[in-house]
């Protein structure tokens, strides 16, 4: 079947097990998943949808989330959309029932569900709403960061093998600009997350990059283009969404399309340049500062620390406070220290789970998820084992962040020794990350501690989990055969059980078919 195909009957396959295009509202994609806004979330068929073997897994946060994986999801978006398209223009059918596809509800994906829809409900705080805010705007970034940041790799490679001087000038300048600009972008997102109008963002954060600058002087000292970053920018568009909102209220409607966008401008402008560039150029350097003091004389034991916790605070939603914090560093350093540290977390994700394959070996159903999902795993999309193995299990989570812990004290360890490791862009991790990572002391250097990194979180989860991750109740309990229950289904006539605890997410798939649910954490994390 032609890609083109593939990717058009993947679209076709989904749409009527959301509830059709009468029930879709948004469409959007993200770097691994298919974000919907849905109307009505009861029509849609979660176990079916997770049966599909383009479907890694789903997560219902804000929005309803299916994961398709890296690249897969950039194709699979427009056809789906011009499908929704063209089923309304067709005259929609009324949403197909729940109940119209067999599906089975396996005990530990119900429990999986469970825990993501209470991980929701906990997480819809004002301040965690405020923190997805953030997220959304710089999300976007990521796939010009992470093409900027390979081609700024490929071009470091050649200029310290003195190979294609003709070529290196021009892949720099190719690296370098989006990034000299990024803070365009991120006012832009900024006022359309916000509620404002998105070029009125971006032109306000443009003033930070503009070189004219350096013709100011603010508290006692010459601005600098850039100085604030994307911190300034940020604070700059959030002012200029009130300022604009301010004057929506009381400018006369007659008048609002030339004074509400002059006075957002100026107002917000003049307080960019006379304040914000300044605080926030002196906030950006303090992250800088704090993270190379950070793990130049604590290295081993931060990375212990910041590898053993991410796993809970993307639990949390916590993680997303780190995005403009690994922007900071990248604009100021070129990569961010922080990100291979906390990639380890995946690799001691993965330990465990080899581990609870091998615990387990007369429960299939685990086994087959667990097959499904480690290669997604080992590329950082760990959802589907957190969601669908480890934190059902319980004590193999805990075990799983004892691995990233000890991955995390290893790469911080080299840090603390002067050989600095980061990641040029966020978003990938796992092995996606080896294509981004830079360094102090060349590639080779980088790329060994990295992947030493990576082979200690994988050993220190596989050997915590084996040995600590499972109780004689958790063995007695989970090693036995979870094939689904089909006699059940047939004898009460019931072709779709409803799992405890309806809330879907990018990972948990106990038996997701051929295909689980990824993560990233980043992204990415």
């Amino acid at each position: 079947m032609a890609t083109e195909d593939k990717n058009r009957a993947t679209a076709a396959a989904i749409l009527p097990l959301v509830g059709g295009a009468a029930n879709v509202a948004s469409v959007a994609h993200c770097m691994t998943r298919l974000r919907l806004g849905l109307h009505d979330r009861s029509l849609v068929d979660d176990e079916a949808l997770k049966a599909l073997p383009a479907v890694m897994g789903v997560v219902e946060d804000d929005t309803y989330q299916i994961v398709l994986g890296p690249g897969t999801v950039a194709r699979v978006t427009p056809e789906f959309e011009q499908l929704v398209e063209e089923a309304r223009e067709a005259a929609p059918a009324p949403a197909p029932e729940p109940g119209a596809a067999p599906a089975t509800a396996e005990e530990l994906a119900a429990q999986g569900a469970a825990i993501r829809a209470e991980r929701k409900a906990k997480n819809a705080t004002p301040f965690k709403l405020f923190l997805r805010k953030i997220a959304n705007i710089f999300v976007p970034l990521i796939p010009a960061l992470i093409g900027c940041g390979i081609i700024a790799g490929l071009n470091g490679l050649l200029v310290n093998l003195e190979w294609l001087p003709a070529v290196t000038p021009a892949l720099a300048a190719m690296a370098s600009g989006f990034m000299a600009l990024i803070a365009v972008f991120v006012g832009y997102n900024t006022a359309k997350e916000f509620g404002g109008t998105p070029i009125l963002g971006g032109a306000v954060a443009a003033i930070i990059v503009f070189p004219g600058v350096t013709n100011i002087d603010a508290f006692g000292q010459t601005l600098s283009p850039g100085q604030g970053g994307v911190l300034g920018a940020l604070g700059a568009a959030v002012l200029a969404v009130y300022v604009e909102k301010w004057c929506r209220r009381w400018v006369p409607e007659a008048l609002d399309v030339l004074v509400t966008p002059t006075l957002t401008v100026l107002i917000s402008g003049l307080v960019t340049i006379f304040g914000l560039m300044y605080v926030a150029g002196e906030i950006s350097s303090a992250i800088g500062t704090f993270a190379d003091w950070l793990l130049s004389n604590g290295g081993a034991g931060a990375g212990f620390v910041l590898g053993g916790l991410f796993l809970p605070l993307v639990m949390l939603g916590l993680h997303q406070a780190l995005i403009p914090i690994h922007t900071t560093l990248i604009e100021q350093q070129g990569y961010t220290v922080l990100l291979p540290i906390l990639a380890m977390a995946g690799a001691g994700q993965v330990g465990a789970a080899v581990a609870v394959y091998v615990r387990l070996p007369r429960n299939e159903s685990i086994r087959r998820t667990i097959k499904s999902a480690l290669p997604a795993g080992l590329l950082g999309v760990g959802e589907p084992l957190i969601y669908g193995v480890s934190l059902p299990l319980g004590r193999p989570f805990i075990t799983a962040c004892v691995g990233g812990a000890f991955g995390g004290g290893f790469v911080g360890l080299f840090n603390q020794l002067g050989d600095t490791v980061g990641s040029t862009a966020i978003g990938p991790s796992g092995w996606a990350l080896f294509p981004l990572l830079d360094g102090n002391h060349g590639l080779g250097s980088t790329i060994a501690i990295y992947g030493g990194g990576l082979l200690v979180g994988y050993v220190a989860g596989f050997l915590a989990t084996y040995f600590f991750g499972f109780g004689k109740d958790l063995l007695a309990e989970f090693n036995v055969s979870r094939e689904p229950a089909h006699s059940t289904v047939a004898a009460t006539g019931n072709t779709h059980p409803a799992p405890a605890g309806s809330g879907p997410n990018d990972s948990d798939n106990p038996d997701p078919g051929p295909g689980p649910d990824p993560a990233k954490a980043p992204a990415g994390v």
